[in-house]
């Protein structure tokens, strides 16, 4: 199989964590010797031409399926891949995935063409201690995401424990993430209890000053978060395309760029919330501007840029200026304890992924506790590594998380349906 796939994430996962933060009961405290393990993976990786193009979420795991393996346990593997709404679609299954966790493994990875039924649980029935075995797409399955009761318990009648390491899945109330807690018992996996440390870490106790740093197209998607964050942060930096949103609450024309018209009183009480709790809400200050979303502004063969207040009307802003990315890397320089989700641009083009990269820069050189979630801002961090040749220290306190919207729902102050079937220590 060809490996020369595109390793957007260059951070090692390395499971780090503090086992007194963790509440919830763990890999480590369960005897897994002779046991049929069932673990929630997230192999919810990119394929391209039947092979997997990212393996992020696929070597995060492996610390979790090495343990198992390691203290004479076997593994059944249970994930989802892509949107297939309940139907079977060759694109979507996860066989590549199969193939290529047996090449990181350097053994044989079993694979079942199907979730449940007798010939998978014959499958399941026959592992021997380090022996691993994949099911197909769950969600190929309509009774995955209705959380159904009797898909849950086919699930859980192929093991004796079970195990969750999908943080990413954390936030879904489905039968592979909460319902099969209901027929054994669960813990979480190590990646899993390093996100709930870093995370728990990062919100309880944060060392102040308290930054976040907030990207993204829409207000909408982060109105929960912001309101929450207000809780314990010193300031709040609002990029991407939601920062227009803002601006236009501030009283600023912003041309054609993205903006949501319903979401500007809202924005406006934001704001006014923020500056009644002391909180700084930091807004672009120049723009780097496009004539349309495929059409550059270019000025001596960068991005043309001007004021956040003076946006021409047949214009669009599409990434944060120079001025701009001064303003939060200062504000980085200050911080003990960060938070990132989002990027400040369209930085898929090159001319528009300036701010996010000086963003990504700053962090990596501030090197203090922080939090980046969300895939746009673990490529952007990644990218810009390996485009400026730097790299972080060993036992950085960068945590680099694995779930967007598990993240996201976590910092919104949302209870994750996913940790909570979870036993108590």
């Amino acid at each position: 199989m060809d490996l020369g796939l595109r390793r957007s994430m260059h951070v090692r996962f390395i499971i780090q964590y503090d086992e007194s933060a963790n509440m919830k009961k763990m890999l480590t405290d369960v005897d897994v010797k002779n046991k049929k393990v069932l673990m929630r993976v997230d192999f919810n990786v990119p394929l391209e031409g039947g092979k997997v193009k990212d393996d992020t979420r696929i070597r995060s795991t492996l610390p979790s399926i090495n343990y198992v393996l390691d203290h004479g346990g076997s593994l059944v593997l249970m994930s989802h891949l892509g949107r297939p709404k309940g139907e079977v679609r060759k694109e979507l299954s996860l066989r590549p995935v199969a193939e290529y966790l047996s090449i990181l493994l350097k053994r044989t990875v079993k694979f079942a063409d199907s979730t449940v039924g007798e010939r998978t649980k014959a499958m399941a029935a026959s592992l021997q201690p380090g022996e691993i075995l994949l099911l197909e797409n769950t969600r190929f399955d309509p009774r995955e995401k209705k959380n159904d009761p009797q898909y849950s318990k086919e699930l859980a009648s192929l093991g004796d424990i079970f195990v969750n390491d999908a943080f990413g899945t954390a936030h879904r109330a489905h039968a592979s993430t909460v319902g099969v807690a209901e027929y054994l018992p669960a813990v979480s996996g190590l990646l899993m209890a390093k996100e709930l440390e870093a995370l728990e870490r990062a919100t309880n106790d944060p060392e102040k000053p308290v930054l976040a740093i907030m990207g993204g197209a829409k207000v909408s998607d982060k109105i929960k978060v912001i309101e929450n964050l207000m809780k314990y942060v010193n300031s709040i930096v609002i990029g991407g395309g939601m920062a227009f949103t803002f601006l236009k609450a501030k009283g600023y024309e912003t041309g054609n760029s993205l903006l949501e018209e319903n979401m500007v009183d809202t924005a406006k009480k934001l704001m006014y919330n923020a500056e009644s709790r002391g909180v700084k809400i930091i807004l672009p200050v120049d723009v780097r501007l496009a004539k349309s979303f495929n059409e550059p502004l270019i000025a001596y063969g960068i991005a043309a840029v001007i004021p956040s207040d003076q946006i021409p009307e047949d214009t669009m802003g599409l990434d944060i200026g120079p001025k701009t990315e001064e303003k939060i890397t200062e504000e980085v320089e200050k911080a003990n304890t960060i938070f990132w989700n989002g990027p400040m641009g369209v930085f898929e083009k090159d001319c528009y992924a300036r701010g996010t990269m000086a963003v990504a820069e700053a962090i990596i050189k501030r090197n203090t506790m922080t939090i980046v979630g969300g895939g746009d801002s673990l490529y952007a961090l990644n990218m810009t590594m390996e485009k400026r040749g730097l790299e972080l220290q060993p036992k950085t306190p960068i945590h680099i998380s694995t779930g967007g919207g598990a993240t996201l729902d976590y910092l919104s102050g949302k209870e994750l349906p996913g940790v909570r079937v979870l036993q108590e220590k």
